[in-house]
């Protein structure tokens, strides 16, 4: 298989590169890599690093910037380079990766670089960033995902991929941030305000619809959402564009709030050591006290960093938060 395409477009604040992969041959596939191209448990990094679907992109589908990777570990073992989440599924990664791989082979643009080339030359660690676009139906609403990791690194495999799957299968868009990792929560914020300020100034060539938008994050990733829920755009950077529809936010300690935030989604394991359910009851506590639409999930024999939850109480929820979503959204959708 051969990764036959480049094209750089211009956008409005200057050129962004964009990865439109076309896959197409017949070469022999490694053994653990299927005919088809997919991915399986058995599979190894070095089969997601030098993916043709993923060429020049391949690092930023893991977790860690700047560390030398075991190329021999199988995906069966991903979770081991996630220490801060739990119930990670290699099954589901390798699907969500797979996801990936088939809209590559469609000609579908599968990331996007957020900055110019003169800002990464300035601030060298932007080149770190970017979104990864999974298509609903054109012109749908879009979502924004902010993994988490303790702004160490970023588990977009775990609750990044999977969750823009299970959006965009409910016909939304849905795109999948990667922020700098290792500079603090305003840093990676300021990241999430540029990918949304990308995605309203490039909304037409994306074919997304830009009047109800969603921020989902976990865990650091949820504490990002909610700051721009409650100060917006502008506050981190970003153009000067409307909050979020909706904030979906799982298993976080964040306190700040506002009576401007947005409807919020919020859910947690009971026995998260990390952002204990209590904490982030006070914050829906204070959010209901301020007139803002809350709803609370806790999960059952769950702790930190759950991800989809599949096969445990949590699974669905996202199906769920998406429900919540729809609630906010003009009436037609």
């Amino acid at each position: 298989m051969r990764a036959d395409q480049t094209v750089r477009v211009a956008a409005k604040s200057g050129l962004v590169v964009v990865l439109a992969l076309t896959l197409c041959g017949g070469a022999a596939a490694e053994t653990s890599r299927r005919v088809d191209g997919h991915l399986n448990v058995d599979s190894r990094l070095r089969d997601v690093l030098r993916h043709p679907a993923f060429e020049r992109v391949g690092r930023l589908l893991l977790p860690w910037d700047g560390r030398t990777y075991d190329e021999d570990l199988r995906l069966s073992e991903i979770g081991s380079l996630l220490p801060y989440h739990t119930h990670v599924l290699p099954a589901v990664v390798v699907g969500a990766l797979n996801r990936m791989i088939d809209d590559a082979r469609n000609g579908r643009t599968i990331f996007y670089e957020i900055y110019a080339d003169a800002q990464k030359r300035d601030e060298p660690a932007k080149a770190h960033t970017g979104v990864f676009f999974f298509r609903g139906k054109p012109g749908a609403p879009f979502a924004v995902i902010a993994p988490g990791g303790g702004f160490a690194y970023v588990g977009s495999v775990h609750e990044g991929f999977p969750y823009a799957v299970e959006i965009s299968r409910q016909g939304y868009n849905a795109f999948v941030l990667k922020y700098r990792a290792g500079y603090g929560e305003r840093v990676a914020t300021q990241d999430l305000a540029a990918a949304i300020s990308f995605v309203f100034r490039n909304a037409e060539a994306l074919g997304v619809g830009t009047g109800a938008y969603s921020l989902w994050g976990s865990s650091a990733g949820a504490r990002m959402v909610a700051a721009i829920g409650t100060h917006g755009l502008a506050a981190f950077g970003g153009d000067d564009r409307p909050r979020p529809a909706t904030v979906v936010m799982a298993y976080t300690a964040h306190s700040d709030h506002s009576s401007v935030d947005p409807p919020t989604f919020a859910v947690v394991g009971e026995n998260d050591g990390i952002a204990p359910p209590a904490t982030m009851e006070r914050r829906v506590t204070a959010l209901r006290r301020a007139g803002v639409e809350v709803e609370y999930r806790k999960f059952s024999a769950l702790g930190h960093g759950f991800g989809l939850g599949t096969g445990t109480s949590a699974d669905g929820w996202v199906v769920e938060a998406t429900r919540f979503w729809e609630k906010f959204m003009p009436r037609g959708r």
